[in-house]
């Protein structure tokens, strides 16, 4: 009873960010603008590509254009938040907004890791059994998708904060939460380490184990040509996913009592960098996708006259 008396209602956050020194805002400021332009202008031509030509209608692409539009929306949940904060000197959030930010951070995040999945085994079908090519994604897995993300805003508004406010990070993620409560979070740390970890690893292990499959095929194809054909279908998809994987595997699978300053490297890797270079990946070495880019930037050109 006396500790309640004792524990103030906390009604908003601040978010210290990346730096504290204010010589660092602005070059913060423009070199995550252009970031920001650069992911939404790139993810929105792959979409508008793939969609525009019917060559690009197959359920690789249409995995690709997924991607890309929960990319746009993943940046566009956190870096908005981070340009304001940059240019003041108060960089608060409502408790209500520190909330709905994480569930947006993890019902976009645990999408992207369902679609690298997907795609994965997508990729496995189209070199290993391309005779039965189908997807894998169902109602079930998005029902799935939405819980995952719920439990952990829900289990966290049960949380109280007495002592500060202040969280060391340029988001809300669980993690520096739970280190500002003053409450009993063992079940939040127990949540976290086994049903965050099982949606991380299983989808992570069905893109090891379509690989590895993957692999062994490509490795029985006879001619160097076919070989390199099969590689290069992939080797876009294995680079996202090491920049996704590496980045989130760094932050969530360790205690929350060890998380501290230098995650923040990690989670820009794998929110607002990944999401960046999607589309260059993709399309540098992709003819099919990057024919179908030509294609729509030629068909926006403005037609000469007639003479």
């Amino acid at each position: 009873m006396e500790r309640l008396n004792q524990t103030s209602s906390v009604s908003e956050f601040i978010l210290l960010g990346l730096s504290s020194r204010p010589e660092d805002q602005k070059p913060l400021f423009i070199l995550f603008l252009i970031m920001y332009l650069v992911t939404i202008t790139g993810n929105l031509l792959i979409i508008l590509a793939i969609h525009s030509d019917p060559h690009l209608h197959t359920p690789m692409y249409v995995f690709l254009s997924v991607l890309s539009f929960t990319d746009i929306w993943y940046t566009k949940t956190i870096v908005p938040r981070m340009l304001v904060n940059f240019l003041l000197e108060k960089k608060t959030i409502s408790y209500a907004g520190c909330l709905t930010q994480m569930y947006f951070i993890y019902a976009l995040g645990n999408t992207d890791n369902c679609l690298l999945a997907a795609m994965a085994y997508d990729r496995f079908v189209a070199i290993c059994d391309p005779f039965h090519y189908v997807t894998i994604m169902s109602r079930r897995h998005c029902v799935l998708l939405v819980f995952h993300s719920l439990l952990h805003t829900l289990l966290l508004n049960h949380l109280t904060f007495c002592d500060s406010n202040i969280i060391h990070h340029f988001l809300c993620d669980i993690s520096p939460l739970m280190k500002l409560s003053c409450s009993y979070t063992f079940v939040n740390e127990i949540v976290l380490m086994t049903e965050a970890s099982a949606f991380l690893v299983t989808p992570f292990l069905c893109t090891a184990f379509s690989y590895i499959r993957i692999l062994i095929t490509v490795l029985k194809i006879p001619s160097a040509t076919g070989k390199h054909k099969a590689f290069s279908m992939c080797g876009s998809h294995l680079t996202v996913v090491t920049l996704f994987y590496g980045g989130i595997f760094y932050v969530y699978l360790q205690p929350v009592s060890t998380y501290t300053v230098r995650d923040h490297v990690a989670t820009i890797v794998y929110t607002v960098l990944s999401s960046m270079l999607n589309p260059f990946i993709y399309s540098l070495r992709n003819k099919d996708l990057k024919q179908g880019l030509r294609k729509l930037v030629g068909r926006r050109k403005p037609q000469a006259a007639p003479s």
